[in-house]
């Protein structure tokens, strides 16, 4: 197969062959007979898949299970959180749009999901509890928490005691509420309004630019707005993005830190920062910094933040004072 972007179906073919006749038959047998038809034709038609392939779409499969497992446990932000610290924010944002286009995509009431909480309210405030129980099952924990508490005491009681005790229910009634819900929706939903910009819009943008024209605007952001100005500064460069550093500047960063707020932000965070990190000490250095992580124990996550926050603050100065580079999109020179 030649190199270029796979496509869906032809990972999958290869997640297939790579996972074995045996796992694989369970799972696609759960799949629809159309998507059945799609994939076999791609493993009928693959002459060869590279070790590289593999290793690619296999661990692809398990960063988009694991993620959709932090959006089941916790929420979007809670997702968030967890695979920025593991991957980084830029691989976690690509893995999170990716399975959140697919959950909103097949799950039912997507347009529900999406709909303000007090609109949901307004619309399905006169329904059956039964039918009010299930709508809420559907929901995001937080919205169906903020609709219920807004619902009369009695009609609480009733909702929460039918969620409880929910079990199967058929697909066809699940697909004609979800239609009549959605038809109601429409009124006062507007589903061509798509929410645009924000402050992860611009750090994205920014982080693509070169060093000069970032300066440009976050000064302009001051002017405007020193508060929003401070939280895009704080966003542009995360504690984990050190890794993509030059091993020069890393060491001159090491230099500036204290120890033990070295300790704290190392722990718990990805193999690949902490081997960063340990590279780049000499190996008394780094076999004492280990040791210093464990004698640590439990830690609170708020301390681990904030001295991964001091330390991106010191990266960020140093990196004014033009004394290291922190590579960036756009056209930055580096003159030797």
């Amino acid at each position: 197969m030649a190199d270029k972007k796979l496509t869906g179906v032809q990972k999958a073919a290869i997640l297939f062959i790579t996972l074995g006749p045996e796992t694989s038959a369970g799972i696609i047998k759960k799949l629809p007979e159309r998507e059945i038809q799609k994939i076999t034709y791609e493993i009928a038609n693959m002459t060869s898949v590279k070790k590289e392939q593999r290793q690619e779409v296999l661990a692809e499969f398990i960063e988009m299970n694991r993620a959709k497992d932090y959006l089941i446990e916790g929420g979007l932000d809670y997702a968030r959180d967890l695979l920025s610290k593991a991957l980084g924010s830029q691989r976690a944002k690509e893995i999170l749009d990716k399975v959140v286009e697919a959950t909103e995509q097949y799950r039912p009431f997507s347009i529900a999901r999406k709909a303000d909480a007090h609109q949901l309210l307004n619309v399905i405030n006169n329904e059956h509890p039964q039918t009010i129980a299930l709508i809420l099952c559907y929901l995001q924990s937080d919205k169906a928490g903020q609709i219920l508490s807004s619902l009369s005491e009695e009609l609480q009681g009733e909702v929460a005691y039918r969620i409880a005790t929910m079990s199967n229910t058929s697909p066809m009634v699940i697909k004609e509420i979800e239609n009549v819900l959605n038809n109601k929706l429409s009124s006062v939903v507007r589903s061509d309004v798509t929410t645009l910009g924000g402050v992860e819009t611009i750090v994205d943008i920014l982080n693509q630019v070169d060093r000069t024209t970032e300066k440009n605007i976050t000064e302009e952001l001051e002017k405007e707005d020193q508060e929003l100005a401070e939280r895009v500064k704080q966003s542009m460069f995360v504690f984990e993005d050190i890794v993509t550093m030059d091993d020069v500047s890393i060491q001159r960063v090491l230099r500036e830190l204290d120890n033990k707020d070295v300790a704290l932000a190392l722990k718990g965070c990805s193999e690949e920062v902490a081997n960063c990190i340990f590279r780049n000490q000499s190996k008394r250095a780094a076999t004492a910094l280990k040791e210093d992580i464990e004698f640590l124990g439990p830690v609170r996550l708020v301390d681990v933040e904030k001295a991964q926050q001091k330390i991106v603050a010191i990266i960020r100065r140093l990196e004014d004072a033009g004394e290291i580079v922190v590579a960036r999109g756009g056209e930055d020179a580096i003159i030797v």
